[in-house]
């Protein structure tokens, strides 16, 4: 019987060494190496103060900023309870919220049809990115907040589109938290 357990035992603590600790940590050092930004969390740094990650969505409530798709986590954004609502297409919970949302979109931008990534969650509940028709949606009343043209808001929306991956995979897609650095960063005019 010894035999048989003390290769099994060896194996066991042989594997744990080489999958618990090895690999994990050559892996950390490969990517920190490579790639150190992502391997840190994909962090934004402004005045020497985290106030984001490229990855994951934050919740921006005021007029004055673009707003991101609706978050299923509670509370809103929290990557620690990433996950859909897991509501399904014909739950009245969801057909309720998706109504109240369109309509309150509605009054901000009446006559537009209002993109659908901005009264639908997304599979994770965290994502940081919308649709440009989602961010050129929002332009009159970010522009009207905060006292710039329309033109202005809307050129900056146009800098920060991203294309697809090698031209072939994902769709465009704005940043949420990029944009509204670069709208606060842009100059108010003077009245």
């Amino acid at each position: 019987m010894l035999a048989q357990i003390r290769p099994a035992l060896v194996l066991l603590v042989l594997m744990t060494l080489l999958t618990g600790i090895v690999y994990p940590f050559a892996i950390e050092g490969v990517s920190q190496a490579l790639f150190p930004h992502q391997a840190n969390g994909s962090l934004i740094v402004k005045d020497g103060k985290v106030v984001g990650s490229d990855v994951i969505g934050q919740s921006f409530t005021s007029a004055k900023y673009f707003h991101g798709r609706p978050s299923a986590t509670s509370p809103a954004y929290d990557a620690s309870n990433s996950s859909a609502s897991n509501y399904a297409p014909t739950s009245k919970a969801l057909v309720d919220r998706v109504k109240g949302d369109t309509a309150k979109l509605h009054k901000e931008n009446p006559g537009t049809p209002v993109p659908v990534d901005l009264v639908t969650t997304s599979a994770s509940g965290v994502d940081p990115d919308i649709t440009p028709a989602a961010a050129y949606f929002q332009v009159p009343r970010v522009a009207q907040t905060r006292h710039l043209s329309e033109a202005a808001v809307r050129a900056l929306v146009d800098e920060h589109v991203e294309g697809r991956l090698f031209g072939l995979i994902g769709e465009p897609h704005v940043n949420v938290l990029q944009l509204n650095l670069a709208l606060d960063a842009m100059q108010t005019p003077a009245h």
